[in-house]
């Protein structure tokens, strides 16, 4: 039996969370062949080396692009994604898939994108659909355009890729595969491996047992300018707050220059006590701790997605996230404010347990997915519906 081959691109550290589990349900099918390339920032240590992860889950990678310039600024992103287009012309060309899956949002992907629609494979596109501030949303739109089938995470992300012009017979809700990570720990309620050795990162190391909080955030691309600015905000607040944190560094966007150097400032100004800085932790890992946590601070993904489900409350800041569908988990903090980020987190600490919600699926999306790639037509030719 000739098994239908499937190339997943995976460009950065948050895109393995948000498909691993399709990736499993591809790899066990057998129907399908699982094709994985790994590029961009999921190679390089600075951001926390997801290909480790990846290989250590026992998935077999075929191929690595190297095609992250760093500088984290507009012109690095943009030569990027023009790279990514020059590196996996010859992967595709060599693998030959029989369709191309492509992840959300992030610049990087649309190099998947162009590179597969350009050379006629059918490209699949996970989480299209969806609504957000930053180039994200430009990146999430165009790809829709670009793809000849549409794995989106809901009924609202279902309707609005419809009605860019897409063929109803060409979208299926999957959900989000990254919910079928949040089913598999939802019920353990204790942090069950210690942070401090299985993950170094650096800083003080206090007491966590007693409770503590995660931030994570990220520049916003359309306000790089302001990338220093909108951390110092959040680091004065929760340095004010005297409880334990556990802070992420960013991803590679533009901006991220600004993020990166407000964090290493602002630890050589002050003496952080209380707070602990990791580069990544394993999908599951990473959820496990944010659902023995007091709550998310910062304008991930993460925090609209994975934790309404899980119902730990998160604070969002600012404008990344701006639209995106939401759970009831959620405190808006619209300004970059140390005043009012402290604010809704003394109110967090009175709200009391959140009732998880399902917006992005119920845990068995990865299955779908699987299904869905096995089943489709193969094609690569489209006109709009109107």
């Amino acid at each position: 039996m000739i098994k239908r081959k499937i190339c997943v691109v995976i460009t950065a550290r948050p895109s393995y969370s948000r498909i691993k589990t399709a990736l499993f349900s591809i790899k066990n099918n057998p129907k399908l062949e699982l094709q994985l390339v790994v590029a961009g920032s999921a190679l390089l240590d600075r951001y926390g080396s997801a290909v480790d992860y990846i290989e250590n889950d026992g998935l077999k990678v075929i191929a690595k692009v190297h095609n992250a310039i760093e500088g984290e600024n507009l012109t690095s992103a943009a030569k990027t994604t023009g790279l990514g287009i020059t590196e996996l012309c010859s992967v595709f060309d060599k693998i030959k898939p029989d369709i191309v899956l492509t992840i959300a949002d992030r610049f990087e992907t649309i190099s998947t994108a162009v590179t597969a629609s350009f050379m006629n494979i059918p490209l699949a596109h996970m989480q299209g659909g969806e609504v957000t501030g930053n180039i994200d949303e430009k990146v999430r739109h165009a790809i829709t355009k670009l793809s000849d089938y549409h794995l989106v995470s809901s009924e609202d992300a279902n309707n609005r890729v419809i009605k860019l012009g897409e063929d109803p017979k060409s979208v299926f809700i999957t959900g989000c595969p990254s919910i079928d990570i949040a089913l598999k720990v939802k019920n353990i309620n204790k942090l069950n491996f210690d942070p401090y050795s299985k993950y170094g990162g650096v800083g003080c190391q206090p007491n966590y047992k007693k409770g503590y909080w995660v931030v994570l955030q990220h520049p916003v691309t359309t306000e790089i300018n302001e990338a220093k600015k909108h951390i110092e905000e959040t680091l004065e607040a929760m340095k004010a707050l005297e409880e334990t944190v556990f802070w992420f560094w960013p991803n590679i966007d533009a901006g991220s220059d600004g993020t990166s150097a407000g964090i290493r400032a602002f630890r050589e100004k002050n003496d952080l006590k209380n707070f602990h800085f990791f580069k990544n932790m394993n999908p599951e890992d990473f959820l496990l701790l944010l659902l023995n946590s007091k709550g998310l601070i910062g304008n991930s993904s993460t925090g609209i997605r994975e934790c309404s489900f899980l119902g730990v409350p998160v604070i969002n800041i600012g404008s990344r996230q701006e639209r995106r569908l939401r759970g009831k988990n959620t405190f808006e903090v619209k300004k970059h404010s140390s005043k009012d980020i402290f604010s809704a987190v003394k109110k967090i600490n009175k709200s009391g347990k959140i009732k998880s919600s399902y917006v992005y699926g119920n845990g068995d999306s990865g299955k779908k997915v699987s299904d869905v790639l096995e089943k489709v037509e193969l094609k690569f030719k489209k006109t709009i519906t109107y």
